[in-house]
């Protein structure tokens, strides 16, 4: 699984980054970074937490 970013629609509220700050990352000009490769398996309940809880749903996992 992987995490991709609606980029038009993030609003860089950080809330993924409250979340799993180990997958999500804001750089200093409040644009969202997602760790590079697939997501390990140990991290999907985070991950579909922080899809859950963006709150422009700008974030979708994806196969």
């Amino acid at each position: 699984m992987e995490i991709k970013v609606d980029r038009e629609q993030c609003e860089a509220n950080g809330v993924c980054v409250g979340i799993a700050p180990d997958i999500f990352e804001l750089d200093d000009n409040d644009e969202l970074h997602i760790a590079p490769g697939p997501l390990p398996e140990d991290r999907l309940d985070d991950a579909k937490d922080a899809v859950a809880q963006c709150p422009k749903a700008a974030l979708r996992l994806q196969q």
